[in-house]
């Protein structure tokens, strides 16, 4: 087993750790009523009812649904060689982010191989204006609630929401997990061996990653452009 493996691992375990155990425990402590609450914010946030709501935690919400997309264009072009199957982590990472895709970053294998046809979903992500509109949404977002947002009010409801506690975790985790999880092997298997570009890309949180989404080569069956 790798040091890499053993470190996603890791973090995965703590990560579980304090979200399940202690911070449900100090939230539930300090405020019966907050899972209601935490619902009641997720539920409003899935039906625009913005009113109210600091735009902040509204930017990290949809951001969290855009990032399983993006790390969705890495994992499903692994080859059938792995061990797992990349696709129930990805599909159980629109809910579950980091904690789906960690376990499969610890069992992955490095693979740059590419000997398979592309399915829909495959075309899709591996298209140039899937990875635009996905670069321009988390923009947008992103912007938007900086600007917008309540910062004093954020983190209060960052020490009081469990829910917000843990997602914005995730976030942070999500936005600089890819580069060190998949990145390289993603460059190889296209063709790229340019180290600065990796650099720039591994030392740019969040937005490293998508701009790299949206100018990388193309696969075809050889693995070339």
């Amino acid at each position: 087993m790798t040091v890499r493996k053993i470190v996603f691992g890791l973090i995965w375990f703590i990560l579980v750790i304090y979200s399940v155990i202690f911070t449900i425990a100090k939230v539930k402590s300090s405020n019966p009523e907050a899972f209601q609450q935490d619902l009641d914010l997720i539920i409003n946030m899935s039906i625009i009812e913005w009113n109210g709501i600091n735009p902040i935690i509204i930017a990290i919400f949809f951001i969290m649904g855009i990032l399983p997309w993006v790390y969705g264009a890495f994992i499903l072009f692994d080859s059938k060689d792995q061990k797992l199957s990349p696709y129930p982590f990805f599909i159980t990472s629109f809910g579950l982010g980091a904690f789906a895709l960690l376990p499969y970053f610890a069992f992955r294998n490095p693979d740059t191989a590419w000997q398979k046809e592309k399915g829909l979903l495959l075309k899709v992500l591996d298209s140039r204006l899937m990875a635009i509109i996905s670069f321009i949404s988390v923009l947008a977002f992103f912007v938007w609630g900086l600007i917008n947002g309540d910062w004093s009010d954020f983190v209060t409801q960052w020490h009081n929401s469990q829910f917000v506690h843990v997602m914005s975790i995730d976030f942070c985790i999500l936005s600089l997990l890819l580069p060190a999880a998949i990145l390289k092997d993603d460059m190889e298997r296209r063709g790229i061996k340019d180290i600065k570009l990796f650099w720039a890309i591994a030392l740019t949180p969040l937005f490293g990653s998508l701009v790299y989404w949206c100018i990388r080569p193309q696969l075809c069956l050889s693995g070339k452009e």
